[in-house]
């Protein structure tokens, strides 16, 4: 069976990118990994949401970058997805980080603008450290030198490239930032774009199929192809 990540957690059932949807991955054996997402806060501190601003998981306004820690933790980021989660708050990498480790993989994606968020790189490779988890994660970013920092800081961890569509020198992209993993949409997926990444020796990653028969479309080209998906537990339903 394709291996299994839970996009922003297990996020069809608990609000994306909160310890509750991360623990509902983490407790199931079957799920291999889980995504998040990782900015900063205006005081320099990593947590654990998707979009620059904090307007649509939470009952906040504005940017991340430019609330503290502390005003962010007083925000409510559940009660947008159910009111059961109306004590959910943006948890920060290192409450993630502790949450997981031992038990599941995290891909850690750096979530940046041009050179919006100086120094995420090194601060989220440090707590890693910290947690000892450098063989539990993954970093990935669009941004390459994001990426490229990572590796500057610490040759121990993996990272990946994020991928819109097939882009030219993607090769020589790859090496440049010595990333072994490729992370695409599955829309842009064919046969051959699947073949010559395994075939090179890549880990391939999948975003975000969630119908069953996407999931069923991404099966078929490959068993080696981890889907990140808002529906883990589709993956496993599937027949294919």
């Amino acid at each position: 069976m394709n291996p299994i990540m839970a996009h922003r957690g297990w996020s069809s059932r608990a609000p994306e990118n909160t310890l509750a949807a991360i623990k509902l991955a983490v407790d199931e054996d079957w799920i291999h990994s889980i995504e998040i997402d990782v900015q900063l806060t205006k005081d320099g501190v990593p947590v654990i949401i998707h979009d620059f601003h904090v307007d649509r998981t939470t009952n906040g306004t504005g940017l991340v970058k430019e609330l503290t820690l502390n005003e962010l933790r007083k925000l409510d980021a559940g009660s947008w997805f159910s009111p059961k989660f109306k004590a959910e708050k943006i948890p920060t990498l290192e409450e993630a980080l502790e949450l997981s480790k031992g038990r599941k993989r995290l891909n850690l994606e750096l979530k940046t603008a041009g050179d919006m968020y100086r120094g995420l790189a090194e601060k989220v490779v440090r707590l890693v450290e910290k947690f000892q988890m450098e063989n539990e994660v993954i970093i990935t970013s669009f941004n390459h030198e994001k990426l490229k920092q990572v590796r500057q800081v610490t040759s121990n961890i993996e990272i990946g490239l994020i991928i819109e569509g097939n882009p030219p020198l993607l090769d020589e992209q790859l090496q440049y930032i010595k990333a072994n993993t490729v992370s695409m949409s599955f829309r842009f997926l064919t046969p051959s774009i699947v073949d010559h990444h395994l075939n090179s020796g890549r880990k391939l990653v999948v975003w975000t199929p969630n119908t069953l028969g996407e999931i069923n479309f991404v099966k078929q080209l490959s068993k080696k192809i981890e889907i990140c998906t808002n529906y883990p537990e589709r993956v496993l339903s599937s027949h294919v």
